[in-house]
């Protein structure tokens, strides 16, 4: 069995901040997009309900073609509304989980 240690590899104390550092932007890139994903289906449940208040105009068949059409754009437009400003429910997520995930630990165990 043949170790090798590679030198280019050493713990130093800035290398392991570094990829603490990394790490924790990966994890606050997955929150920020999980927030926005969460306030798109809030968006989109917004849209159903506004498109159920407006009557049929009976002027053209309904059916499941144009059922699935609404479905998709309402959904887009939920994503787009999201991925902009947004209406500040993924925004005011994020802060508020960022805060408690990524805090200090001593902290935390002080507010409980």
């Amino acid at each position: 069995m043949n170790l090798t240690i590679d030198p280019r590899a050493s713990l130093t104390p800035e290398n392991i901040k570094n990829k603490s550092n990394t790490a924790n932007s990966k994890e606050l890139q997955a929150l920020r997009k999980s927030c926005r994903e969460f306030e798109a289906i809030y968006i989109n449940e917004m849209y159903k309900s506004m498109r159920k208040t407006v009557p049929d105009s009976g002027m053209f068949e309904k059916g499941v073609a144009e059922d699935v059409y609404k479905e998709m754009l309402d959904m887009e437009l939920a994503r787009q509304t999201a991925a902009g400003v947004g209406m500040g429910i993924g925004k005011a997520m994020y802060e508020q989980l960022q805060e408690k995930h990524f805090s200090d630990p001593k902290k935390v165990n002080e507010e409980d």
